[in-house]
């Protein structure tokens, strides 16, 4: 069989990781891949953007099965492209991708089939933008609506804060087009969860829940990120919980895009805050998280192109999930000044040390250069480690980070931490 999967950062060279454990495989492709990817699949320089040339190379290598990465080929319709040519590809329609692609289409479907999220309102006038603020007391989140790479949404303490981030979107363009709209909602209060999961249009498979990581220092300090770390299972959420989730927000979900016309197929990612009230829905992603990903995937036990196929041919009620009973920590290094301007090029050294099998480095920002290699990205390497308790996970993910070098090598060091208040 022969397999492509879409991208070139830590998620993707998680999912090759992964795919690669399933001996149907004979044949792994990845467009563009990265360094670390290489040691699993064959890399193809083919921009993830580039939705032609990733349709013709499926056809040239008679690829058997398409695994998209990344949120933007989804977003602009991949997924449509390869079932018109007969071609099998995991990842949600064009239409169903919306619900990432547009943040004022996944409030206003929201609020049409009552899945809870945060009061809000959408603007494309600076004016009007500006006087909701002004009238507005307490902390507000200002968000981009369209795809900014994980970084737009902004959380503002005060309404000058509030304006600054409005002027930053609409007026300096700082995420293009995706700014000239805005979702402005009011704060929510709470532990932030990741819950992912398998979709067939019809039944709804929750992985394991993840705790990412956004804030770019300590104590969840600083601007957003594509995230820092994250770990998982999440021990605040529990079995009663995980219910309350899927009942009231990836059931309804799944229901209200089959009703209009989008049947949900793929990994439906919800971000959640967990509130007094219950939980609520801060953003819906069309694809599997990063750096979730990278703490979820190591620790399942079943095999992940069998859900997937699951997922593709509409007979997800048949896949058994397995997930292992260990905990899992993945921490982000980064270049310094992300995720503001960063330089690239830096010598990357210690890779080579003996970590074990328990631990796993995910490259998500390196290349390759005269045998030697260098940073090429905001976050450089995801650094995971699993063990049987959280504790253990973080120590020995940070072990692992400490043998690594590069200079201005940047990392937070509370990954995981908020987990071990219950415990």
């Amino acid at each position: 069989m022969k397999v492509l999967v879409i991208g070139n950062g830590g998620r993707e060279h998680a999912l090759v990781w992964k795919l690669a454990q399933n001996p149907a495989i004979d044949r792994l492709y990845c467009a563009p891949g990265n360094p670390g990817i290489e040691a699993f699949a064959e890399c193809a320089p083919i921009r993830p953007d580039d939705l032609q040339s990733l349709l013709q190379f499926a056809k040239e290598k008679s690829i058997d099965f398409t695994v998209v990465g990344p949120e933007l080929p989804l977003v602009h319709g991949i997924a449509d492209m390869f079932q018109k040519e007969g071609l099998k590809l995991f990842g949600p329609s064009r239409g169903a991708a919306r619900i990432e692609g547009s943040k004022s289409f996944a409030k206003d479907f929201m609020q049409r089939y009552h899945i809870p999220t945060a009061g809000y309102e959408v603007f494309k006038s600076m004016a009007n933008a500006r006087n909701y603020i002004w009238n507005h007391e307490g902390k507000l989140v200002v968000k981009a609506d369209g795809l900014a790479a994980g970084k737009g949404s902004l959380v503002c303490e005060t309404k000058s804060d509030a304006q600054k981030a409005l002027e930053e979107m609409m007026l300096r363009n700082v995420f293009g087009e995706a700014g000239h709209r805005v979702v402005i909602e009011e704060f929510l209060e709470g532990d932030e969860v990741s819950v992912l999961a398998f979709s067939d249009g019809k039944t709804v498979l929750p992985l394991i829940p993840a705790q990412d990581h956004k804030a770019v220092f300590d104590n969840d300090l600083g601007p957003n990120t594509g995230g820092m770390g994250a770990y998982a299972p999440v021990p605040f959420v529990n079995e009663k919980l995980l219910r309350e989730i899927r009942e009231t927000v990836l059931e309804p979900t799944i229901r209200g895009m089959a009703k209009d016309g989008n049947p949900y197929k793929g990994i439906l990612y919800a971000g959640l805050m967990l509130t007094e009230e219950g939980p609520k829905v801060i953003e819906f992603n069309c694809r599997f998280g990063d750096p979730e990903s990278q703490a979820i995937l190591p620790l399942l036990k079943s095999d992940l192109l069998e859900g997937m196929m699951a997922v593709v041919n509409g007979n997800l009620a048949d896949y058994n999930l397995e997930i292992e009973d260990r905990s899992a920590v993945c921490v982000i290094m980064a270049s310094e000044g992300y995720p503001g301007p960063y330089e690239k090029g830096k010598e990357i050294t210690g890779l080579d040390s003996d970590f074990g099998a328990d631990t796993i480095i995910f490259h998500a920002g390196t290349k390759r250069v005269n045998g030697k290699l260098l940073t090429n990205g905001g976050r450089v390497l995801g650094v995971t480690h699993l063990a049987q308790s959280l504790k253990d996970a973080i120590e020995g993910a940070y072990k692992a980070v400490k043998s690594i070098f590069f200079e201005g090598a940047y990392y937070r060091t509370d990954i995981g931490k908020k987990g071990l208040r219950n415990i």
